[in-house]
């Protein structure tokens, strides 16, 4: 059964009753028309359909040790930096690239305490360029197992206009559970310990709550 994540659902309807409208209106004015209209109409509904999708992942056996894809996409980026927000040290940062196409929740990395969080306002451009981490609009999570750190940020680009995240500093958060959603197109970074082991490769296609992206 296919699930679609709360933040769509006003969207889906609207687009909806939009569609039904002008189908109706095509329908009486250009009948002749009108199934390119339809055809078209349907491509719509299924972009929006398939954006919004939310498939049920559990994480079976979890392990805060492991420090798991919090979102679908693309490796863009594995490297050694300095974290200049929380940490402002040297950290090892993997970065996941969403495309319009990709499951657009968010899910918690590891369980644990947030110990910071914080939104920032910024720019909108495209989620790749070097400076979108600084420089686009964001949000910083950094979640504590008990042992380690975790910075998570998740980076608005081009297309998304809208960051959402539900979790506050003081939580309490299980590993794998939604805590976000960024709506048509961004970014996930992940700034991790640096001997952890990175168990990702530039490039490589992960989901979340599936593959895992190091060990700490």
């Amino acid at each position: 059964m296919i699930r679609f994540h709360q933040e769509g659902k006003t969207i889906i309807a609207v687009t909806l009753i939009i569609l039904i409208l002008i189908n109706g209106l095509m329908y009486w004015l250009l009948p002749n028309a009108w199934i390119i209209t339809l055809a078209i109409s349907l491509v719509v509904l299924v972009a929006i359909l398939q954006f919004f999708r939310n498939p049920i992942r559990e994480i079976l056996l979890p392990d805060d040790n492991i420090i798991y894809a919090p979102a679908d996409g693309k490796v863009v980026v594995i490297e050694e930096v300095v974290e200049p927000e929380y940490f402002k040290d040297k950290r090892k940062q993997v970065s996941i690239f969403m495309s319009p196409t990709n499951v657009h929740v968010n899910r918690n990395p590891i369980g644990g305490t947030v110990n910071y969080f914080k939104y920032h306002a910024g720019k909108y451009l495209v989620a790749w360029h070097p400076k979108s981490s600084t420089e686009n609009e964001r949000t910083t999570v950094v979640i504590d197992n008990g042992k380690e750190e975790i910075l998570l940020r998740q980076i608005a680009g081009a297309l998304a206009k809208r960051i959402v995240n539900y979790l506050e500093e003081g939580d309490t958060v299980e590993q794998g559970k939604d805590m976000g959603f960024i709506k048509f197109g961004s970014r996930v970074d992940l700034f991790l310990p640096i001997d952890a082991k990175i168990e990702v490769e530039l490039q490589q296609k992960v989901k979340g709550n599936k593959t895992i992206i190091a060990r700490v």
